[in-house]
């Protein structure tokens, strides 16, 4: 190739060169016009978001401080201790720990011989003190008998005296006569004294009534008394459950273990007692009152509602309740607001209930704008 750009090459040899034939260009379609943007889901959104918006801050403010909710709250169930009102040796613990009980299922026993034995001394000693009151009627109908006989003689020994008296005053009567008639009557005067005072006091042992029955006597009804007495530690001897309930702390109750009367040896929850115990802010109190309405969820059993209803409103919070009361009289005092516990129960029949054990969580929501039932808003 020269430097003038020409092709210097033989003229043979360009003409061996192949001819490059050039392609004709491939037609391209014509481009589509754009399509224009669908605004349909605009307006959708833009008609259903703002009525969205507004259904959400109407219920809300509808809604808003209707309820009072707070999860500070658990299951409670009445405990009871259960203590033997006798002492002796344990003979008989047939239950386990945790066992299921229903009321009257025999819990533990106590040896009941010295028992025994004290009821049959009892009913001897009422016994015995129903033969002193017969006793009693029997002396009391002697003495009325010797009163008689002394007022009888009184009359006699009066009459024989005033006779020797006027044969003294005749001359017809010595001296001694007259005297020893005058001792007889001094005598019977004494003997009927005698007589008066013993019938009192027969008749004062009887109640100061002669035909007092037997078993009204006070002897005998304090003997009777005393043998209700060893009838009732006779039955104390087998301890029995109060309720229905769950049995805690029986492990520790052994046969042969001795026990003392009024000691604590086991525990019994009673499961037909369960309530929840919730504590509310003291700003949630404004407007709850016993009766109104409320759900409870409680943890274990999630998912589930339970209806219920405020039985009662704490008399204080629980800081006026403790054991160590709070001393704000101090110069690093903190306002906190405090919590009051409110009561509440179930609605639903105990029988319809899960399974509930003293002290599991619990989430409860009352109603603050249902009416309270008449029955509790008259209890406030």
């Amino acid at each position: 190739m020269s430097a003038d750009g020409g092709d210097k090459r033989p003229a043979d040899a360009r003409m061996a060169q192949p001819a490059i034939k050039a392609e004709p260009p491939v037609p391209q379609a014509p481009a589509e016009p754009p399509k224009k943007r669908s605004n349909r889901n605009r307006y959708l959104l833009m008609g259903v978001v703002p009525v969205i918006i507004v259904l959400i801050g109407g219920y809300f403010w509808l809604t808003g401080g209707r309820y009072a909710s707070t999860d500070n709250a658990y299951v409670q169930q009445d405990r009871v201790t259960v203590s033997p009102q006798v002492s002796g040796t344990i003979v008989d613990a047939p239950l386990g720990e945790n066992a299921v009980v229903k009321a009257g299922d025999v819990l533990f026993k106590i040896d009941d011989r010295p028992y025994k034995i004290a009821l049959a001394s009892a009913d001897a000693a009422l016994a015995s003190a129903r033969l002193q009151v017969d006793e009693l009627r029997a002396a009391e109908n002697a003495a009325v008998s010797a009163l008689s006989a002394a007022q009888n003689d009184i009359a006699f020994y009066q009459k024989a005296f005033d006779r020797q008296q006027g044969l003294l005053a005749k001359g017809v009567s010595s001296q001694a006569d007259y005297d020893q008639s005058e001792q007889d009557l001094h005598n019977a005067q004494q003997a009927l004294e005698q007589a008066k005072e013993h019938e009192e006091s027969t008749l004062s042992a009887l109640g100061g009534n002669v035909n007092i029955a037997t078993d009204d006597h006070p002897m005998v009804k304090a003997a009777q008394a005393q043998r209700d007495q060893a009838a009732l530690n006779l039955a104390n001897t087998v301890v029995t459950a109060p309720s229905d309930g769950v049995v805690a702390q029986s492990d520790k109750l052994l046969v042969g273990q001795q026990v003392s009367s009024s000691t604590s040896v086991m525990s019994l929850v009673e499961t037909q007692t369960s309530y929840v115990e919730a504590n509310f802010k003291e700003t949630d109190l404004t407007k709850m009152h016993s009766g109104q309405t409320a759900d409870i969820e409680i943890d274990t059993y999630p998912g589930r509602k339970f209806k219920a209803e405020v039985a009662s409103i704490g008399a204080g919070t629980g800081a006026e309740f403790a054991l160590l009361p709070a001393q704000n009289a101090t110069g690093n005092w903190v306002k906190v607001v405090q919590r009051i516990p409110v009561r509440v129960r179930f609605l639903e029949d105990f029988a319809n209930l899960p399974p509930l054990r003293t002290g599991l969580s619990a989430s409860v929501s009352v109603d603050l704008q249902s009416t309270p039932t008449t029955a509790a808003a008259a209890s406030n």
